[in-house]
């Protein structure tokens, strides 16, 4: 197989698109032939040496998701059969052409879903779900503020969001972003104008659920609009993870600050993610209510070009690498 792998810590230097022995799927696993593959924040932070893998996943192979079609399975699987297409999260090793996943790890994807539009799925719509459904707990007529609304995970949480009858204001720096926002069905804001853009969309209420994935830099508007018993999740933190928090503005909104990751799970926890995914929202995709927001396609001998482009600015949806057919 070929795979993006790591030398060491560092920055484009340590990258090589190198050929690997084909993995063997075992127990429960299936083994996945991939067209495409999502790159996400966390590769360059295991790049960088900031994101070390959990334990069992690969060392030195990055990669939080998979999409594509099985060509073998493992003794233990139940459901799944070679030509299935399916879609979903493994803890490492996920920016190859082979990789091998728990069947409890993937879903069946749509049949009228493009392989690229698969591959922009499971970690940005499964950590999307996740976040404001199953942890924050949105409910139809809240008002959801996604900061940073215009990549894989945020443009997931405003289709999400509005599909199960919340409103959306959702934070871009630029103006294509903003009009992103505004075709998905949200209120687009910029970082300057969010109190009074939440303000108006609320009725003056604040902010139930804040979906954080920019960082630090937002955290005190986060609790300044934060409606009374509103829950402000921390996902990404890619402009800074050390803040001060007013603890007086929490307290007095009896409000919840609390943060989440889906990578290091225990097997059982993230199989439950995948499974609340798959109730509650790939039926929406089945009927073409969301759509995948795709940025970028670069050949997987271009990955450094991928990761460049992936920490040159604000992304509209998924980065993607192509490793043929």
């Amino acid at each position: 197989m070929r795979a993006v792998t790591y030398t060491g810590a560092g920055g484009n230097e340590v990258v090589r698109l190198a050929e690997r022995p084909d993995p063997v799927p075992e127990g429960d696993e299936v083994l996945v032939r991939v067209r495409y593959a999502g790159i996400n924040p966390a590769d360059l932070q295991q790049r960088n040496g900031n994101y070390p893998p959990p334990p069992g996943a690969p060392a030195d192979v990055p990669g939080l998701e998979v999409a594509g079609e099985v060509v073998a399975v493992g003794p233990r699987v139940l459901g799944a059969a070679v030509g299935d297409r399916v879609m979903g999260l493994v803890a490492g090793g996920g920016l190859a052409d082979r990789v091998v996943v728990s069947e409890r790890h993937v879903c069946a994807v749509p049949e009228h879903l493009e392989d690229t539009a698969a591959a922009s799925v499971p970690e940005g719509f499964i950590t999307a779900h996740d976040a404001i459904r199953s942890q924050a707990g949105l409910r139809p007529g809240e008002v959801l503020l996604v900061n940073g609304a215009t990549g894989g995970v945020g443009s997931a949480a405003v289709q999400i969001a509005r599909v199960c009858g919340a409103r959306v204001v959702g934070t871009s720096r630029t103006a294509e972003g903003r009009e992103l926002v505004a075709g998905l069905g949200g209120v687009p804001a910029e970082t300057g104008n969010v109190p009074e853009v939440v303000r108006e969309v609320s009725g003056g209420r604040g902010a139930d659920v804040v979906l954080e994935l920019v960082g630090a830099p937002n955290l005190a508007t986060d609790l300044a609009v934060l409606a009374t018993l509103g829950r402000v999740v921390v996902v990404g933190v890619g402009a800074g993870a050390e803040a001060t928090v007013d603890l007086r503005a929490l307290m007095g909104r009896r409000g919840r600050l609390f943060a989440t990751v889906l990578r290091a799970r225990p097997t059982e926890e993230k199989a439950a993610a995948v499974r609340a995914f798959e109730r509650e929202v790939l039926p929406h995709l089945v009927r073409g209510h969301l759509r995948p927001v795709l940025d970028r396609v670069f050949p997987a001998e271009e990955v450094a070009a991928a990761f460049d482009h992936m920490e040159s600015g604000p992304k509209h949806g998924k980065v993607l690498l192509d490793f043929g057919a």
